[in-house]
């Protein structure tokens, strides 16, 4: 053959602009200002810096933005340049934007590495081309991108899971490939838990897996299961996909933080050690894309950066117009099961439409309500390398499961966006920060942008509109909680209003009305999207409160994790006191308990090295971290109970969680309207005033009063039983008795409730059970006496009326909540459960004082 030609060089340009305007093939004839504007403020104010941000909203081209930064480096530079997407769908179609609209050579990786274009693997090494490829090409036990000069990150605001899961070791009891491992693990945990947890874990006490119960294993107690724990995972990880996080995270297990759920476990460090990982550190330049640059360091804590130094959106460009959407909040006026319907109708009305879900198990519901109606569906697997499929179907759905990012539905393309339930921690250290350690405010701003992101999936330009049909308690809570949303853009809140304002006492056939208003686009439509510009100009976004505290402090929590994952814990221990020192406004009481804890931590593993005036210094921070948060009841484990002072140990452990599963159940059962309260209270009085279903009613109060709640009905089991965490009661229910005697069959089977209990139920095992008997009877026979020693009396009447109290006291709670991990909210709860009798504790010291054999009169 014959020899090549020499390869033409190519322009080197001043800037990324000149560059873009010398591109023959574009399809755009300029940039747009505001493009044009941060482009120039890149060049000029961040062209050197290690780590920055670039924050254009959806649907203002800041893919443009990135990748022609990226070509222009390439070419400028003679650098080999990596732009990161977070999935195989985001990569063809930012590859297809740039090859057809933007006139760039690009070259697109997914899949496998084997296959791998050779020719496109040289001509980027050569630096001849930008690669655009996943998240998980770099971060990888073995990237293969692990030489670019300059990575771009494109969605940064929704890096989290795909960064720090190569640090997290999950482990699912639902997953047939680790449920044994953590059915290894939790027998290691078992004498460090509660008898409670323990079984939650294992996913046989369920009653509160619906709460989003979780909890962490204390540095202390993880330090005695070190050497079990490693052993048992290099076991169950060796040669299964668990092996690639546990390589990482073996040798820094004392850096690491152990979650437990139901039926779950998490390994993982507080902030993703990214330094560690040469493809990404020893780049020269990293450039974060985002709609949002996250307020209160947020950025920093997902990518494990320092510092980033940000450049926002220019000045004047309208952060907030990007197309129009209706919202519908069916669930504040509409019963679940016409809301279900409704979503239907609609669906038919609009032809193409998209579901999103929090999980697949939810998606498989939406797709047999699906197939009621005959559309084909499509899943986010079926439309990743192209959506034309979806898109040249006149009628079809698009059920996506966990997919609130990366998936675009633009113009035409699709009008109706449902998105079922939205769940604000997608991981459990999130929900250990936000219900164990009321350390929501930190992850306010991730929230939110999660929020925006599932809600914009079908407005992507200006001139996009579409329908939000909003299901689940979760996410309507927080879209119509007025306090959540004077922290969006104006646009959103006045948005927002508009859809609660048409939800609120409505028919079905009104939302049906109005959506087809919508569809119509014509002059009643115009007239409301005129309303809700109007509205906009009375509206203004207020910051999250303490961000200020939150972005001064996130340098050095970034450096506590580096020092406590080389074990320096003497460097740790600093910088922990130095995050402290930051954190003093009162919203963060719950984030400053969780650095005097990190701080005893360090404190403690600096004692282990013989060090021992640290030995004192972590019983000073675990104390701290008591004192700082008095009504969490993870904090109180810190410490044995001998080496606490009253004032320290004056809020009961029990109570508080008790008090924390009160808030889980109310907050499931939706905080923007009564209605799903008020049908549980109905079924419980319902239940409670009859006998037919008065135990199943025993059940449903004792779980909205924060116990393990069950009931068994074979052969010799004992009727509903209430647990705590150390104690418990088990009822015998003789409402329905027609006689006012009780004999010793039904006595002895009342005193044996206890032992059937412990063996029977494990969450019950090494508690104190107290059996008492309910009914109308008042005497009972000679042989019955010696069986009532033991057992308490509670007469129907007087449960019926305490049971009407305790409903009336759980109402006005649930009034006063606002949202979730409200440490002052959980502060005067525990006082009004402990005033109300209806804590454990208060309950049981009652019925002791009405023990069977000296209330009920001989035969």
């Amino acid at each position: 053959m014959a020899f090549k030609k020499n390869r033409s060089k190519q322009d080197i340009h001043d800037n990324p602009i000149d560059l873009f305007r010398s591109l023959s093939r574009r399809k755009f004839p300029t940039e747009m200002p505001h493009q044009r504007a941060i482009i120039e403020s890149y060049v000029k104010e961040s062209l050197k810096s290690k780590d920055v941000a670039l924050q254009l909203p959806t649907g203002s081209g800041k893919t443009l933005v990135g990748t022609l930064i990226g070509e222009w480096r390439r070419r400028k530079f003679n650098q080999r340049v990596v732009f990161l997407c977070p999935t195989r769908q985001l990569v063809n179609q930012t590859v297809e934007q740039c090859r057809e609209k933007y006139g760039m050579d690009v070259l697109g990786f997914t899949g496998s590495k084997k296959i791998y274009d050779p020719s496109a693997i040289a001509e980027y090494r050569q630096c001849r081309k930008i690669a655009i490829t996943t998240y998980q090409s770099v971060f990888n036990t073995r990237p293969f991108f692990d030489d670019a000069d300059t990575i771009i990150i494109d969605d940064a605001h929704a890096a989290e899971n795909y960064i720090s899961k190569m640090w997290s070791l999950e482990l699912s009891i639902t997953d047939e490939k680790s449920k044994a491992a953590l059915q290894a693990v939790s027998n290691i945990l078992k004498p460090h838990i509660g008898r409670l947890d323990f079984s939650i874990l294992n996913g046989d006490a369920k009653s509160f897996a619906d709460v989003g119960w979780v909890d962490k294993i204390p540095t202390p107690i993880l330090c005695k299961i070190a050497d079990p724990l490693t052993e048992a995972l290099d076991v169950h990880a060796h040669g299964t996909d668990l092996s690639f996080s546990w390589q990482l995270l073996r040798e820094h297990l004392m850096a690491c933080h152990v979650y437990i759920s139901y039926g779950e476990i998490l390994i993982r460090p507080l902030v993703p050690p990214t330094w560690t990982l040469s493809a990404f550190e020893a780049a020269k330049h990293r450039i974060y894309m985002s709609a949002t640059l996250g307020e209160g360091g947020d950025l920093e804590r997902l990518t494990g950066r320092e510092v980033v130094s940000r450049l926002a959106a220019p000045s004047g460009y309208n952060l907030e117009s990007v197309g129009r959407r209706f919202f519908m909040f069916p669930g504040m006026s509409l019963q679940e099961g016409d809301i279900q319907d409704l979503r239907l109708e609609l669906i038919k009305k609009s032809g193409r439409a998209v579901i999103l879900t929090p999980s697949k198990k939810v998606a498989l519901k939406a797709i047999e309500k699906i197939e009621e109606i005959g559309f084909p569906f499509f899943s986010a697997e079926d439309i990743e390398v192209s959506k034309t499929a979806f898109t040249q179907e006149k009628n079809a759905v698009a059920v996506l499961a966990g997919r609130y990012d990366g998936l675009d539905f633009p113009d035409d393309e699709c009008r109706m966006l449902c998105v079922d339930n939205l769940p604000k921690a997608s991981n459990l250290q999130e929900r250990f920060f936000s219900r164990k350690m009321g350390a929501e405010l930190l992850l306010s701003s991730r929230i939110q942008t999660r929020v925006i992101q599932a809600i914009g999936r079908c407005t992507r330009s200006l001139q996009d509109r579409s329908a939000v049909f909003i299901s689940g308690e979760e996410l309507q809570d927080y879209l119509t909680d007025k306090n959540l949303r004077q922290h969006l853009l104006p646009e959103l809140q006045a948005e927002i209003d508009f859809g609660v304002e048409q939800s609120i006492g409505v028919s079905s056939s009104d939302f049906k009305d109005n959506y087809e208003i919508f569809l119509e686009n014509g002059d009643d439509w115009h007239e409301v999207d005129g309303n809700i510009i109007s509205e906009i100009k009375t509206m203004q976004k207020i910051d999250f409160p303490a961000s200020a505290e939150l972005a001064a402090s996130v340098r050095n929590e970034v450096r506590y994790q580096k020092a406590i994952w080389a074990s320096d814990y003497e460097k740790a221990l600093e910088e922990a006191r130095s995050v402290l020192g930051h954190l003093s406004a009162p919203e963060l009481r719950g984030y400053r308990a969780l650095w005097h804890y990190l701080a005893g931590s360090a404190a403690f593993l600096l004692s282990l090295q013989g060090n021992r005036a640290a030995t004192e210094t972590s019983k000073d921070q675990f104390r701290s971290a008591i004192k700082a948060a008095t009504n969490l009841p993870w904090t109180s484990t810190l410490l044995p109970k001998n080496e606490l002072n009253d004032a320290e140990i004056s809020t009961d452990r029990e109570i508080a969680l008790q008090v924390e599963r009160i808030e889980g159940k109310l907050i499931k059962l939706g905080m923007s309207h009564d209605r799903k309260f008020a049908e549980l209270e109905r079924e419980i009085l319902q239940g409670i005033n009859g006998t037919k279903n008065f135990e199943r009613a025993q059940v449903l109060l004792g779980d909205l009063l924060g116990f393990s709640s069950g009931n068994d009905e074979s052969d010799a089991a004992p009727d509903p039983w209430w647990l705590g965490e150390t104690t418990g009661i088990v009822f015998e229910d003789y409402v329905g008795a027609e006689q006012e005697t009780l004999g010793a069959n039904k006595a002895r089977q009342a005193a044996s409730h206890p032992r059937w209990l412990k063996e029977k139920v494990a969450a019950a095992e090494g508690c104190d059970i107290l059996s008492v008997l309910v009914g109308p009877v008042t005497k009972a026979h000679e042989g019955a006496f010696p069986h009532l020693t033991t057992v308490s009396y509670w007469s129907t009447e007087d449960f019926r009326a305490w049971a009407f109290n305790a409903l009336a006291t759980l109402r006005q709670l649930k009034t006063q909540l606002h949202r979730e991990g409200d440490l002052a909210w959980r502060a005067d709860a525990a006082k009004t459960l402990d005033q109300s009798g209806l804590s454990m504790a208060a309950i049981r010291s009652e019925r002791l004082n009405n023990i069977a054999a000296e209330m009920l009169s001989p035969a």
